[in-house]
């Protein structure tokens, strides 16, 4: 039964230490706001400064004990993830006493509420769940079989449960931002024009791939390219839906709309002038 429970146990561990270290990594690469990093987990009880190296050494830690569980046999290896998972909860339960404003940080910039008895707790099933595999001395992914799926179930379930940030994506989906408010990275807009109808119909005259000019109103993201007969083509595009609405018009060099979408010529009169 004990290795039946650590082969169980093994996978959840790996996918937990992966998916930590990925958010972690996507935390430290995006533009957080000054001193966000420092808000978050051990990170707050040191100088601002080591706050983006000390996250990415935690990040590495992680990927490194998900290969140890995965490839290594040495019984000390197998005995790392514990006293990591075990570090982890003391170090939470800490934080909680010494900073209860600051998020435990375990998946990143998505763990910012405030550590609570949830996130120690679940901190400590996976150090019992790694003491387990070690214990069991399991390796490598096994197969899921008829005897490990309930446990993987029950481990998940158990995680989940114990999981504020889940709490955080139910209010995030329950209170979604209007689409003037909502962040959408222009190379995602960029890409949702090149595959519209309106790309097609006016790439053969476009002068250059990428755009001269862009920019946002409300649910809309501008692209201008230069196009021939000392025109330029600008394109709109509605940042919501699963199928945005594509606009298009040509500009001439006097700024005046020389071959009108009427779709979307109506719409870009009103909303801004164009200078070409």
């Amino acid at each position: 039964m004990l290795s039946i429970i650590a082969a169980a146990a093994l996978p959840i561990l790996v996918v937990t230490l992966a998916l930590g270290g990925v958010a972690k990594l996507a935390t430290v690469g995006r533009e957080a706001s000054p001193g966000a990093l420092a808000r978050l987990g051990p990170a707050v009880l040191m100088p601002e400064r080591f706050a983006r190296p000390a996250t990415i050494a935690c990040a590495l830690v992680e990927f490194a004990l998900a290969a140890d569980l995965l490839v290594v046999g040495h019984p000390v290896a197998r005995w790392l993830p514990v006293a990591f998972f075990a570090m982890a909860t003391y170090v939470l339960w800490d934080l909680r006493r010494r900073r209860p404003d600051a998020g435990c940080g375990c998946f990143g910039d998505v763990s910012d509420t405030p550590v609570g008895l949830r996130s120690i707790g679940r901190a400590a099933a996976l150090t019992a769940m790694a003491a387990l595999v070690a214990a069991a001395g399991v390796m490598g992914l096994p197969h899921v079989t008829a005897e490990t799926a309930p446990w993987i179930g029950g481990g998940v379930a158990l995680l989940l449960a114990c999981s504020p940030e889940i709490d955080g994506v139910v209010s995030r989906l329950r209170h979604r931002a209007p689409c003037e408010q909502r962040p959408m990275p222009p190379g995602r807009a960029l890409s949702r024009l090149r595959t519209s109808g309106e790309w097609r119909a006016h790439a053969g005259s476009l002068l250059a791939d990428e755009p001269s000019d862009m920019w946002r109103e409300l649910c809309w993201r501008f692209f201008v390219f230069p196009a021939q007969g000392d025109a330029e083509v600008v394109f709109a595009v509605h940042l919501g839906g699963r199928r945005p609405a594509v606009r298009a018009v040509v500009v001439g060099a006097d700024g005046q709309v020389a071959a009108p979408d009427d779709r979307g010529d109506a719409y870009l009169r009103e909303s801004t002038p164009v200078s070409a």
